[in-house]
């Protein structure tokens, strides 16, 4: 163990096995991309068969990198993640860039867009619940840019004010939550490709997506590039995986909460090797149900791009929205835990550096459950104003450079 790096092993209890690490990596990943992205790659990449291609690549992408971040958990298997390991790899100056990227940007506007698009699909069961029904008008900054409160913005906010303090209770609660909304959401996606399997074989649209699968036509004009050849379909695929690894990401989450797995050496590459494989092996089946239940121009033209909605609505005729709603409100909450869970833990190691606010566990006070309260009410303090920009549309593209999945939500 590097010496500059201060030991976690008398400051955490290690109270997460192989299972929870496993739920973290999984529940982080699966939020509502994949009801979603489907739709702006089909249109993009406009070939059934190299929609699924693509996805396979995210997949090959996603499992690579994971292995490699395994490994680097295994050999700092600390509080904090890829901050140690940038710490660790290049100097102090890269870690403190990075955490505190992390705590204004990058974690922060994940769970804010999360936790907006679990407002979103509540007001479809519940219609007070609204992203038009305004408790403070849109105040705006600029020609682009607004901030406003509706009482779907509300909703996300309650929603990050709740887990953020029951994770702050301890561990067992946070783990508790993760363990049940993940192994919930897992089952709904499963339940979507055996009920699309199973129940949703569209003759028509197998004959349409499968006779020709690899056939090579028109790419999205907004890419520039010539129809039907080689050079273009690369640059759509490429240009494609901002959506499949946007509902890929999120799966180095575990390596921040190292120090409380038991045996993170084995644990930790296990659970990255299992949770990304899993998720990216349903990924792909879903969108065979997509293709198994919807022509192709069914999939780029599907209603706000709900790609998921219209296979169901297809399978349940007249059940399809309130169905995926459903779904995606438990797949968003329980996405939203994990991420809150683990961010923590970030701001924690940056505090045993000098480089955070003063620490919530302090020296004195060994085998903490859960970093102290000042981390927790610092990510929901950050987190808060990136929930009230507006749309799941809005506040993504806040968060998220590429600009082609900015359309998509």
């Amino acid at each position: 163990m590097n010496a500059t790096t201060p030991s976690d092993t008398n400051t955490f209890v290690r109270g997460m096995g192989l299972y929870d690490a496993t739920m973290i990596v999984m529940g982080a990943m699966i939020g509502s991309g994949i009801f979603i992205v489907s739709a702006d790659m089909a249109r993009m990449i406009n070939s059934p068969g190299w929609l699924l291609a693509a996805w396979v690549l995210t997949g090959v992408l996603t499992i690579a990198a994971a292995l490699c971040f395994g490994e680097l958990a295994a050999m700092f298997p600390h509080a904090g993640g890829v901050y140690v390991f940038l710490r660790e790899a290049y100097s102090p100056l890269f870690g403190f860039l990075y955490g505190w990227t992390v705590f204004t940007v990058i974690q922060t506007g994940t769970i804010a867009a999360v936790a907006v698009a679990f407002g979103h699909f509540l007001s479809l069961l519940f219609p007070p619940v609204s992203e038009s029904r305004y408790l403070i008008a849109p105040i705006h900054l600029s020609q682009t840019y607004a901030i406003s409160l509706s009482t779907a913005q509300l909703t996300a906010i309650l929603v990050i004010l709740l887990l953020t303090w029951s994770n702050s209770r301890g561990l067992r609660y946070g783990r508790i939550v993760q363990n049940i909304f993940t192994s919930t959401k897992v089952a709904a996606l499963a339940g979507l490709v055996l009920a699309g399997l199973l129940l949703g074989w569209n003759a028509v649209a197998m004959h349409a997506n499968f006779t020709h699968p690899f056939r090579l036509s028109d790419f999205d004009p907004t890419l520039g590039v010539s129809s039907a050849s080689i050079f273009g379909l690369i640059i759509a695929i490429c240009v494609a995986q901002s959506g499949s690894l946007f509902a890929a990401t999120a799966w180095s989450d575990v390596t921040f909460i190292a120090a409380e797995i038991r045996d993170p050496h084995r644990n930790v590459p296990r659970a990255m090797a299992i949770g990304c494989g899993a998720v990216i092996g349903l990924y792909v089946l879903a969108n065979v149900v997509y293709l198994a239940v919807l022509p192709l121009s069914g999939i780029q033209h599907a209603p706000s791009d709900r790609v998921a909605t219209a296979a169901l609505e297809q399978i349940f005729p007249g059940y399809g929205p309130v169905l995926m709603a459903i779904a995606i409100m438990i797949s968003t909450f329980g996405c939203t835990n994990g991420l809150i869970l683990a961010g923590a833990r970030a701001y924690y190691a940056m505090a045993r550096h000098g480089l955070f606010f003063a620490r919530g566990c302090p020296d004195g006070r060994w085998r903490c459950k859960a970093p102290g309260p000042r981390y927790w009410f610092c990510r929901e303090r950050s987190t808060r104003p990136l929930a009230d920009t507006g749309t799941f549309t809005a506040t993504f593209s806040i968060t998220s450079s590429p600009p082609r999945c900015c359309s998509t939500f």
